[in-house]
């Protein structure tokens, strides 16, 4: 997949409308947006559009309304929010139908710099099945389309791919940009020595993943509940700890594979374990690997902690995908933390991967201190597993 793709610096957009895919699917409590990072997030890429002179069309979806209208899932209270954090109206184009009247009368009647909000795509049943009349419909309403969804980029919908088949042209938001620019050369061109570190409940998630990166990095740290799959692989004994049995024989080959490519692959070597998955369990820590009957891993023990810290400290670029416990327990998170204070403490380009390891960076305050932190679980899942990413895959090359 090539990285170098056209962004909105390089298309003038004066006077043109500019239908750009934004990710605003936020949390909604009362009709009340509880989290705003992603709408935070958007702000620049709208910005820079809007002070150039584009007639700036917003979409998005916004959770699983399967293709009808649900008040709830209106993004009417975006639009509100928007324009309180761009100082400037955004005009929400109410349209059950998507592009309907409404959003051709806004469209129409806009001047140069004016921003509008299109209604959930997903009201529509052929957004997720790309279904061409609707990518048609929103392409009637533009001059140049811009992705800036990292997090549905892995998605082929008709706001994504479709689309960019009917619009003369196609580039990137600046969060594209930067998920191109940090995750895209962390994975293929990396300042060596390249770390990745994989943690999270299951192999099964991360089996492309582990497999693309033993290709790429000089150093594979691996921790969580995928961990003690890879010890039963080894021989050891791990009690009650959450095991894929099935996975057992795949997680040997991975460390067959480690030692063919001289890749440093490195295990827990001592754990934190409890009678019972529950906050309150007492933490008992081992001598070694093994996990005695009755015991299960909820946690790296501080040996095995220390080691990858090391590791991380001197590395030069750093990825990260997956809490090294159950960090949601304070008992459990002392891996997690420690890991995350190497990757703030190191000099290399440090990449958080989405999901569960975003949350657990920004709940310790660590956020502001990575060098980029992405917008999308899945989709960087898959950047990592070496996919190509349709929603990127379908925008102009330089």
């Amino acid at each position: 997949m090539g990285f170098d793709k056209k962004t909105i610096e390089d298309i003038d957009v004066r006077g043109k409308r500019v239908l750009v895919r934004c990710d605003f699917n936020v949390p909604l409590k009362d009709g009340k947006i509880t989290d705003e990072n992603r709408l935070n997030g958007a702000l620049k890429t709208i910005e820079y559009l809007s002070d150039h002179g584009g007639k700036v069309i917003l979409c998005s979806h916004m959770g699983k309304p399967k293709g009808e209208y649900k008040k709830e899932l209106s993004l009417e209270p975006v639009a509100k929010r928007l324009s309180q954090l761009l100082n400037k109206e955004v005009l929400f184009a109410a349209d059950n139908q998507v592009v309907g009247e409404n959003a051709k009368k806004a469209v129409e009647n806009a001047k140069d710099g004016d921003i509008i909000l299109l209604e959930n795509t997903r009201f529509r049943k052929e957004e997720t099945k790309n279904e061409e009349n609707f990518s048609k419909e929103l392409a009637s309403l533009a001059d140049v389309f811009v992705n800036d969804a990292f997090g549905t980029a892995h998605r082929a919908h008709c706001s994504t791919v479709g689309v960019t088949k009917f619009v003369p042209v196609s580039v990137c938001g600046y969060l594209i940009q930067k998920e191109l620019k940090f995750l895209g050369n962390a994975v293929q061109h990396p300042e060596r020595s390249f770390v990745a570190i994989l943690g999270g409940a299951k192999v099964s998630d991360k089996i492309n993943v582990i497999n693309n990166l033993l290709e790429k990095v000089d150093t594979l740290i691996i921790g969580g509940g995928m961990s003690y799959t890879f010890l039963k692989a080894q021989g050891y004994s791990i009690g009650t700890s959450l095991v894929e049995e099935d996975k057992v024989e795949y997680a040997k080959e991975m460390i067959e594979k480690a030692s063919k490519k001289g890749v440093k692959l490195l295990l827990p070597i001592d754990n934190v374990v409890a009678d019972k998955f529950s906050a309150n369990s007492e933490a008992v820590v081992t001598e070694d690997q093994n996990i005695k009957e009755g015991y299960m891993g909820l946690d790296i023990g501080p040996k095995t902690a220390k080691l990858y810290a090391k590791e991380v400290k001197d590395a030069k670029t750093i990825v990260w995908n997956g809490p090294m416990g159950v960090f949601e327990f304070e008992k459990f998170a002392k891996g997690t933390i420690e890991v995350a204070r190497a990757m703030v403490d190191s000099n290399g380009t440090t990449v958080i991967g989405g999901g569960d390891s975003a949350a657990a960076v920004n709940q310790l305050g660590f956020g502001d201190k990575m060098t980029h932190i992405s917008t999308g679980g899945g989709a960087s899942l898959e950047f990592l597993e070496g996919k190509e990413l349709p929603g990127i895959a379908a925008l102009n090359d330089k």
